[in-house]
């Protein structure tokens, strides 16, 4: 027996109530916009600076021991993780310690290093600090810069490949719902003061291409239609096409969701972040594709004839039932 999230033909209204639908992305979105502006982010260490102990012992490594040692100095943000480096052999066990710079401080003061030694000797006798390296305030501004211009390029890009595939419409509606996306990824961590790193740059860049790729799959759906239907109402012809591919779309969606609340549940504080940043990705974007993308494609309109150059493009928002 096959599973079917949805039936095989569907004739849901998407446009009905699309002030609805727009009037709450637009709230998220200026709420995250607040949020950013008030608080901020809570950047990591890769973003404030901080300081990377590396440690080798023959004993097995316990994160959870290593944590309790470390707490009483009271130093913040600290992340351990257990890492596996073929230099040392197979019989050592290699932890990574992040500490991050202290408010009052450009970097981890040496005081502060000797102390987190010494917590962690307390705990693991025969545990040994193979290097220790420190990430200035400088190079951290630097890779904000860099994070920041990684993301706005890959925006950039999407809007250039939509336009040369499609048309200009579908270019400004998929953008408008990457940023979308981006917005309210951002919003989210910074309404909740999750840790933002390096790891939620690149779940940003790869809700970009998630949310493209669904983004594309009703577009192409939407020029295949317009070929083929040449008469219909544009508003029809967008319901029709999401409808058509609704069911890939939550397959596709459900299916990625289930692989990562496994990895949320399961894979440690570690990738957490960068999970809850998929999660909420896979969300937004599969929301954004229907009704920020198809949304504001109705508004600009689109050419009817695709075998001949035509000025004429299409319905616009006044022709929407409200």
């Amino acid at each position: 027996m096959r599973l079917k999230l949805v039936p095989d033909v569907t004739s849901f209204d998407f446009f009905g109530r699309w002030k609805l639908w727009l009037g709450i992305s637009a709230l998220m979105v200026v709420v995250g916009f607040a949020s950013f502006a008030v608080q901020g982010l809570n950047f990591g260490i890769d973003f404030r600076g901080g300081t990377t102990i590396r440690t080798q012992s023959t004993q097995a490594i316990d994160v959870g021991a290593y944590r309790d040692a470390i707490a009483p100095l009271g130093l913040g943000d600290v992340t351990i993780t257990e890492i596996f480096d073929p230099t040392f052999g197979p019989d050592e066990n290699v932890a990574m310690i992040r500490i991050q710079a202290q408010d009052d401080a450009e970097a981890v003061s040496a005081e502060t290093i000797a102390a987190v030694e010494a917590a962690l000797l307390a705990a693991t006798p025969d545990i040994e600090f193979v290097s220790v390296e420190s990430v200035g305030p400088k190079v951290s501004g630097e890779l904000i810069q860099t994070a920041v211009l990684a993301v706005s390029l890959a925006i950039l890009s999407v809007l250039v490949y939509i336009w040369l595939r499609f048309e200009w419409q579908f270019a400004l509606g998929a953008v408008a719902a990457l940023i979308h996306d981006v917005v309210l990824t951002i919003g989210v961590f910074s309404e909740l003061q999750i840790r933002f790193d390096l790891a939620i740059i690149a779940a940003l860049l790869t809700i970009v291409g998630y949310s493209l790729n669904d983004t594309v799959v009703v577009f192409d759906r939407v020029r295949e239609n317009l070929r083929k239907y040449k008469q219909m109402e544009l508003k029809d012809l967008l319901n029709l096409s999401i409808n058509e591919t609704l069911s890939r779309t939550l397959m596709t969606s459900i299916t990625t969701l289930l692989a990562l609340i496994a990895l949320y549940v399961l894979g440690g504080d570690v990738i957490r972040g960068f999970v809850f940043a998929m999660i909420w990705g896979i969300v937004v974007g599969t929301y954004s594709s229907i009704f920020v993308a198809s949304t504001i494609l109705l508004w600009l309109g689109v050419k009817r004839d695709w075998t001949k150059n035509t000025n004429n493009t299409g319905n616009q928002f006044g022709d929407i039932d409200a």
